[in-house]
């Protein structure tokens, strides 16, 4: 059984083979399952995406925003038959829950958080690593649960084209071949990708638009959802104050996190939410939210008790995996 860490003993092995070949890590994200005849139509009516249309066995991205438009969650939407699965980020599936369940009123459907042990497994041999299981295909774009239980689903990054995965395992054990990588690594990877964490980087105050979470996650065709106001008229004709961007920490050093992040004429412009140290930038690299009069390019101070630091600010991804590079 794989189990949450920071390291499984090699730092370095772990991000390679996240990078090159495949690693596998728990703990990371939740799953809650709504199953019943109004599964669709219940859902349909409160996330962002419309659900509807996909197809049985097809992944999209959505979001759970709160009746003011905040996020709730991120999830990506499994589409079955009459059940869809809404994969978050780990610690959320309780709040989603209960959220859904606030509004199941007269609609036949059970919502249920996933009780098996959830899986990523992320790298170039990813797909071939969960075909190997044996219980279930990797076909771009199409989740499957296996004759015993075991469910497979694509994940994709938003911003960089890294096969990833989420396993459910329906035993107590399941062997994966690929190499157990703990929250270093996989920080790492998910910084230099540009993927936020509800919880840790973004919270029930940030604005859709401003986590840069819409495209491909809101359908602006569909009817009303829950806080749809709010997205459509920033959409539309509005704008943010901050935005979600990746830096590039000068020295080498780690800052803490929460430490601030200072602009040229001493005005504190953000927080950094995440750390790591990326082997392929060769430097410390972080994630945080932005006021927006600081740009792309932008050098601010990183300060914190006693100390101060340079880092960079930059849009997103901050590498884009390319191999030829």
């Amino acid at each position: 059984m794989i189990t949450r860490r920071q390291s499984h003993g090699d730092v370095t092995g772990e991000y390679l083979a996240l990078r090159g070949a495949a690693g596998v890590i728990d703990g990371t994200h939740e799953i809650v399952w709504v199953r019943g005849a109004d599964a669709v139509e219940f859902l349909d009516g409160l996330l962002s995406q419309a659900i509807a249309p996909i197809a049985v066995g097809g992944v999209e991205r959505s979001l759970l925003l709160s009746p003011q438009g905040k996020l709730r969650a991120t999830a990506w939407l499994l589409r079955g038959e009459d059940e869809v699965g809404l994969v978050v980020d780990a610690g959320r599936a309780g709040v989603v829950a209960d959220d859904l369940a606030r509004f199941k009123i007269r609609v036949e459907a059970t919502i249920e958080v996933e009780a098996g042990t959830v899986f990523d497994v992320i790298g170039p041999d990813a797909p071939s690593v969960v075909t190997r299981i044996g219980r279930s295909g990797a076909d771009p774009g199409v989740w499957r649960r296996g004759a015993d239980g075991t469910v497979v689903a694509p994940l994709p990054f938003g911003r960089v084209d890294l096969a990833r995965f989420v396993v459910v395992s329906a035993g107590d054990e399941l062997e994966l071949d690929a190499r157990p990588v703990g929250s270093l690594a996989y920080d790492a990877i998910r910084i230099e990708a540009g993927e936020a964490i509800m919880g840790i980087d973004l919270d029930e105050a940030t604005i859709p638009q401003e986590a840069d979470v819409v495209d491909g996650a809101v359908d602006f065709a569909k009817g009303c959802y829950l806080g749809q106001e709010l997205v459509a008229r920033i959409e539309s004709r509005g704008r943010v104050n901050r935005r979600l961007r990746g830096l590039t920490v000068g020295a080498n050093v780690l800052p803490p996190l929460g430490a601030t992040l200072m602009s040229s004429d001493g005005a504190a412009v953000g927080t950094i939410t995440s750390l790591a140290e990326s082997l392929e930038l060769r430097a410390p690299v972080a994630l945080a939210l932005v006021r927006r009069e600081v740009t792309p390019g932008d050098t601010v101070t990183v300060q914190w008790e006693g100390a101060t630091t340079p880092a960079v600010v930059h849009d997103l991804p901050l590498d884009h995996f390319d191999a030829e590079e």
